[in-house]
Parts: C-alpha cells; sequence; structure tokens
C-alpha cells in the first residue's frame, strides 16, 4: 500500500478562489476591500520571499495590501509606533509582523502590542487564550491549516487518537487545541517524551511540527494512519543545492500511512491560504457583519 497524497495545493487554491469571491460581496457592503499590512524587519532571504508571497495572494484576492519594509537597525521603539499607527488605521485589517526579528527587538512585546482584532496570526495573549477556552478567535494559519486538511481527508474527527509532536505556540499548542474542538482525543508530544515511536505509533492522526528533518521514521505510522507535516528542512545534497523534507521520513511513512501531506505542496501552501481567510474574518468582524459563509 501505497499513502495517498494530500494535495495542499489544491485545497490551498480552492480557499483563496472561495476568499476572492467573499472579497467581492464585502466590498460591496462595506465600501472598501479588506486590507493586510505586512511588516518586514531586516533582510532574511527567506522572509523576504515568504512575505511576497503574502502580498501576491493579498492582491490575487483582491485586497489592499499595505508593505511596510524596515531596515534591520529599526529600533523596537520604532516597531511599537508602527504597529500602534496600523492598530489606528481603518483601512488596514490584518497586521502581519514577520518573524523572526531582529535582536534588538523583543517579538514578545510587538505581538502582545497588536490590536487583537487585527492579529491574523493568531499569536496574540487574547486570541490564544479565546482558543483555549473555546471562543471565538483568530486561530495560527498553519494548525488551521492543518486542521482544515484533516477535515477534508477524514470528515468528523470526533474520537480519533491524534498526536502532535511539537509543542511551539504557533503550531503545537493551537494544533492541538484544535484538534480537541473537533472531539479528537489529543497527545501532545515533544522532545522529553518517553518512548515516542511508541506515543506516534498509537495515533491515527499524526501531526510533525518539530523542526527535525525526518525525525518521525516509517516504523513510527500506525498502518492506515493519516499523516500532516508541518516540517520544512533544507538538508545537503551532492550538488550543493539541497533538497527541502518535511520531519516525517515521506518515503518511509507513505509505505504504512492511509494519506500524508508531501513537502513541499502540503502544509505550505495552506498557511497563506488561511492568512487570506484570516484577513477577510477579521475585516467582517470589523465592520460588524456576520463571518464569511464556508470559512
Amino acid at each position: 500500500m501505497t499513502a495517498k497524497r494530500i494535495d495542499g495545493k489544491a485545497a490551498a487554491l480552492a480557499i483563496r478562489e472561495r476568499v476572492a469571491v467573499h472579497v467581492g460581496e464585502f466590498e460591496r457592503k462595506a465600501g472598501r476591500p479588506p486590507g493586510l499590512a505586512t511588516v518586514l524587519v531586516g533582510e532574511d532571504p527567506a522572509s523576504a520571499v515568504d512575505v511576497r508571497s503574502k502580498t501576491r495572494a493579498t492582491a490575487e484576492a483582491g485586497m489592499v495590501s499595505f508593505a511596510h519594509n524596515l531596515s534591520d537597525t529599526t529600533t523596537e521603539d520604532e516597531l511599537l509606533q508602527l504597529v500602534l499607527d496600523l492598530n489606528a488605521d481603518e483601512r488596514v485589517d490584518g497586521i502581519l509582523v514577520q518573524l523572526p526579528l531582529p535582536n534588538q527587538i523583543d517579538a514578545a512585546r510587538v505581538i502582545a502590542t497588536i490590536d487583537p482584532s487585527k492579529d491574523v496570526d493568531g499569536f496574540h495573549a487574547m486570541n490564544a487564550g479565546r482558543l483555549a477556552t473555546g471562543l471565538d478567535a483568530l486561530v495560527p494559519c498553519t494548525p488551521l491549516g492543518c486542521l482544515h486538511l484533516l477535515r477534508q481527508e477524514l470528515g468528523d474527527l470526533a474520537g480519533l487518537e491524534a498526536v502532535v509532536v511539537g509543542r511551539s505556540n504557533i503550531v503545537g499548542k493551537p494544533m492541538a487545541l484544535l484538534l480537541l474542538g473537533d472531539h479528537a482525543t489529543v497527545t501532545i508530544a515533544h522532545s522529553r517524551t518517553r518512548d515516542l515511536p511508541a506515543v506516534v505509533r498509537r495515533a491515527d492522526i499524526v501531526v510533525a511540527a518539530v523542526g527535525r528533518a525526518e525525525m518521525i521514521r516509517g516504523d513510527w505510522i500506525k498502518g492506515g494512519a493519516t499523516v500532516v507535516d508541518v516540517g520544512i528542512n533544507r538538508v545537503p545534497t551532492d550538488d550543493g543545492k539541497g533538497r527541502l523534507v518535511g520531519d516525517v521520513a515521506y518515503d518511509e511513512a507513505a509505505e504504512v500511512a492511509a494519506a500524508i501531506t508531501p513537502v513541499p505542496g502540503g502544509v505550505g501552501p495552506m498557511t497563506i491560504a488561511m492568512l487570506m481567510r484570516n484577513t477577510l474574518v477579521a475585516a467582517h468582524r470589523r465592520a460588524g457583519l456576520a463571518n464569511p459563509e464556508g470559512l
């Protein structure tokens, strides 16, 4: 048996097309398009590519993009003031400050300064707390994308045993809470989990978000499980270019799993699609409109 390859690109495209339709409806009702502000501090190549992708997706959805590219010598106070200005800007529905930030800036202070109603990354403590207590919240884009893929693949998640490997605030913790919200039985595993392979082997659903190349091997996966690989790691190759791999040893896992996301082309496209979705939802809430249907 070879696992079904879960096509994140196709799923993300479908979401972005639905978002674009709703953007047109929002503009008719609100008299303006939704707006997303991106803030890039410094010239980290990977971050710059990521922000360009987000800016391009914003335009394709019919939303307005406000791009702020700051030098790597920007002070924390200067960045905090920009965030306060964006909080007050009625054209801006979502604020995304690209991480990581230079060493002179405390990312936690910056995130805490973002208006929670514009926190389309879902990192603010208020949104994290609302998610944890089962209230409506803006949810981090990557785990929300993972949940969408799992629902699309499995339908009802109730009663399934899920293991999330990784406990970050960005992916692991919110992923576990989203799965709990869909009535899965959830274990969060991490670097200090005893007999990690045995824990993973129990799972009907494995979400790998640990940041270590191909750490999760094929013999850790239960037959028929669904595997969502959030990891993206560059490993060296003989030609010097390197190749991208996930946190799961794909070829091994595909021999036993029922379905698995590839890297690249799995979770990555979903993250940007959910950012577009979150910006649209934030715009609706700020305008006093009901959440867009089907998103």
